[in-house]
């Protein structure tokens, strides 16, 4: 069982990585083009589809399920004000680090509700694993051009990628082996998360991915989506 949650959390973080090598080439390897920027914001908005549909689908719903209304309300603002102070901290700062951050305030999370729900549920592990691995690549698409422009260098930016596509894995094994048996915490971690995803992606994401007189990167985050929904009949 630990092999096949090594698995899954590995999958949802070495898109970490890759998100990265695809910054890298096209910041590096493709010449200033309409398309290029056409490619990247469509890119960053399909993400954000994919983040919304993570929220609706499946973090939300396991909270509803486990939880009584109080605490699901109480969980999804305590989860959107410390994000948003998080994100105030980090703005005032600046800094190399804060893209960075903030991509890992989301990622951490989810990934131990990962492996609290690995025992539980693999449905829902499985579901829950193809959405961070979809969200970590635009994610880290954007975080590796910030830091590249901060003054990070390629191969430096890229070994940190890389370290930090394992934080899944570390993540997911501390939530198998300390969460799995207490369901309306890990509900609670969800839906917490949920609120904070949901202030970054209002706050941060979406407004980035929009592309004046470009029509295709809006429906990128209907593609994202459909992704979700389509994942979710499937598994």
């Amino acid at each position: 069982m630990l092999k096949s949650l090594i698995l899954f959390s590995w999958f949802a973080g070495i898109t970490v990585f890759i998100g990265g090598l695809l910054a890298n080439y096209f910041n590096h390897h493709m010449k200033e083009s309409p398309v290029k920027y056409e490619f990247t914001h469509t890119l960053m908005s399909f993400g954000s589809g994919i983040i919304l549909s993570a929220i609706a689908l499946v973090l939300i719903p396991a909270g509803m399920d486990e939880l009584s209304l109080l605490p699901i309300v109480l969980a999804f603002l305590i989860g959107a004000i410390i994000f948003m102070v998080i994100d105030q901290y980090l703005a005032k700062k600046g800094g190399k680090m804060a893209t960075l951050l903030a991509m890992l305030m989301d990622f951490i999370p989810e990934s131990i509700a990962l492996g609290a729900v690995f025992a539980i549920d693999r449905r829902l592990a499985t579901l829950l694993a193809v959405f961070i691995g979809l969200q970590n690549l635009p994610e880290a698409f954007n975080s590796y051009r910030d830091l590249v422009l901060s003054g990070i260098s390629t191969k430096k930016t890229l070994l940190i990628f890389f370290g930090l596509s394992f934080f899944g894995i570390i993540s997911a094994l501390i939530g198998h082996l300390f969460l799995s048996n207490l369901p309306n915490f890990t509900a609670l971690l969800m839906t917490f998360a949920s609120g904070g995803i949901m202030y970054l992606l209002i706050r941060d994401i979406i407004p980035e991915s929009k592309l004046d007189k470009s029509y295709l990167s809006s429906l990128g985050a209907i593609l994202g989506f459909l992704v979700g929904i389509i994942g979710d009949k499937i598994i």
